[in-house]
């Protein structure tokens, strides 16, 4: 089994998501439908970015380092181009 961290991107207002899960097209799918609270109000998504772990561990870690100030420093610098259109 693999675990993915990913990163969703709002069509509507911008706003990014950052998560983890084993299913990542169900999760995609349920956050779209707005099945997460937390993404509710930002719905649709498009999926701008995902790393796939062998372990749940690995891809929680990464997770949290994402939504820590040097992720989101990470995050912008690796999606730079994609961040500006």
């Amino acid at each position: 089994m693999f675990y993915y961290t990913y990163i969703l991107k709002s069509i509507k207002d911008g706003e990014l998501y950052i998560g983890y899960t084993a299913n990542l097209k169900k999760r995609f799918a349920r956050h779209n439908k707005g099945l997460n609270i937390a993404t509710k109000p930002h719905i649709p998504y498009k999926l701008i970015h995902f790393e796939g772990f062998l372990n749940r561990v690995d891809a929680k870690r990464r997770e949290t380092y994402l939504k820590s100030g040097w992720g989101i420093r990470s995050i912008k610098m690796l999606l730079e181009r994609y961040l500006k259109n």
